[in-house]
């Protein structure tokens, strides 16, 4: 099957600037473009505005000074929150930042994005409906320069039904006996995996269906080697300044 050229970076920072700066902070987007990275990865959940903002957790304590669930959090608590302190002093201050100011600054900096669609529990399908809608628009100019991916098929479900010519990838941890069914039926492009779940083998067949392949998360420069080896397209990482694309 044809199989076109993965359109993202080789290596992508995990949530902005992995291990250099707060996780999904534009203090990241700039510690990875720093670093000579050219694209990232962050998570995007809905706020108690509903607004789309960038952090992992459902809940605000490991990574800002506030506390209790995100989705219960309005716009005007969570952008007053300090999620850089808890990394390091220096970042202190720095906010949660909504999807808007996060896709300008990857913009201005020549950011690729793997955008994960994350819902809090049981807010999938509009969760899925504004991130993708939102994000339609901030990259339809360059709608090769993001990449969707999500743990939660019914959202992956919506994202192509909104936004066709925005790619998806089926995100899992393990990899399931229907990985490829379930590929078919999202009409995916790529397969992300746990480089820890993963093998030649998988890769192989993945390729051999006309499937991307993107693993996470990767910190070893000499496992990134075997998993590009393998014929991986790109590994997510928290140590983009030592896990490099092949050939650099």
């Amino acid at each position: 099957m044809h199989r076109p050229e993965f359109p993202l970076p080789a290596v992508l920072a995990h949530r902005c600037g992995g291990t250099l700066a707060p996780e999904n902070t534009l203090a990241g987007l700039a510690a990875a473009a720093a670093n000579g990275c050219r694209g990232v990865e962050f998570d995007v959940m809905l706020n108690g505005s509903a607004s789309p903002v960038l952090i992992h957790d459902e809940t605000l304590e490991r990574t800002t000074n506030g506390y209790g669930p995100v989705a219960h959090t309005t716009d005007d608590v969570l952008f007053a929150l300090d999620a850089g302190s808890w990394f390091g002093p220096r970042f202190a201050g720095e906010p949660v930042p909504c999807l808007d100011l996060a896709a300008a600054r990857c913009q201005a900096l020549g950011l690729a994005v793997n955008l994960e669609i994350k819902p809090s529990h049981g807010t999938d399908a509009e969760t899925a409906e504004r991130v993708v809608r939102r994000a339609r628009t901030l990259w339809a100019a360059a709608p090769d320069m993001v990449l969707l991916s999500s743990f939660s098929e019914p959202a992956l479900e919506i994202a192509a039904k909104l936004a066709p010519g925005l790619r998806r990838g089926l995100l899992v941890e393990t990899v399931p006996s229907d990985w490829l069914a379930r590929c078919r039926r999202l009409r995916a492009a790529a397969l992300h995996v746990d480089h820890r779940h993963l093998d030649a083998a998988c890769v192989a067949a993945a390729r051999e269906a006309g499937l991307w392949v993107v693993t996470y998360t990767v910190n070893d420069p000499v496992r990134a080697d075997t998993l590009f080896g393998w014929g991986v397209d790109c590994v997510i990482s928290d140590r983009p300044d030592i896990v490099r694309p092949p050939g650099r």
